[in-house]
């Protein structure tokens, strides 16, 4: 546990240096990351690290296209506290529980996988979708749609996703010796990005929802696919 204090103290202050995310996030980030490596190690904790990597890198890819067109990230893709939140709180969460109740370890592990697949499916899917998209379709009416709205998809964007999962899956079952529900992994951060296309849709579209309360919908349904598949 110190070692891995240590380590996350020195993402912590890395992260925050690296301009990608503000103080409060950091260390609101940092305690995410505790909650992670509490349940999982540093196995886990690299899933949040290789989410945190992809994610920046994807916010910031053609940032000027993106900026001509609206569609950069708020706050010029400089991430804060409900970033943090949104996308790592369940996973920190389904950590924390893993230490806590060792009994439920092997659900909650995959449960907090899968959350981390789902939010990094997403963020590609919606940043390099909003990029390299050609055709967009609203995923809830089934018909065209307009670049960059809530709940609008691209094949392009799409792919980006099950990119976004696999490489979150390929790395857990690098690392968990390719267990039996490496597929849960995959599937359930799928279904977190699905989800969170629907709820944009329809609750954001209709202002009941914001932005970072989808995406923490997301990650939510993500986990709760996962223990579902597992609990079955």
């Amino acid at each position: 546990m110190i070692a891995g204090a240590l380590t996350i103290g020195v993402f912590v202050i890395l992260s925050y240096l690296s301009g990608k995310i503000d103080l409060p996030g950091s260390l609101v980030g940092g305690v995410i990351a505790m909650g992670i490596f509490a349940g999982g190690g540093f196995y886990l904790l690299g899933l949040l690290l290789v989410f945190f990597v992809l994610g920046s890198l994807a916010s910031h890819w053609k940032k000027s296209e993106k900026q001509k067109i609206g569609l950069e990230q708020e706050g010029g893709g400089k991430r804060s506290v409900r970033h943090a939140v949104s996308n790592g709180g369940v996973a920190g969460l389904c950590g924390f529980l893993a230490w806590l109740l060792p009994e439920y370890a092997s659900v909650l592990v995959v449960m907090t996988a899968s959350s981390l697949a789902a939010a990094t499916s997403d963020t590609l899917s919606s940043e390099l979708g909003n990029v390299y998209g050609k055709r967009f379709v609203d995923l809830v009416h089934l018909q065209r749609g307009t670049r960059g709205a809530d709940g609008v998809i691209s094949l392009e964007g799409s792919l980006a996703g099950l990119a976004g999962s696999g490489i979150i899956t390929l790395l857990y079952g690098i690392t968990h010796e390719w267990p039996a529900d490496v597929a849960v992994v995959f599937l359930a951060g799928i279904a977190g990005n699905i989800i969170d296309s629907l709820l944009g849709g329809t609750l954001q579209r209709q202002g009941y929802l914001s932005n970072d309360l989808v995406n923490l919908g997301c990650t939510v349904a993500a986990a709760v696919v996962a223990g579902i598949m597992l609990i079955r």
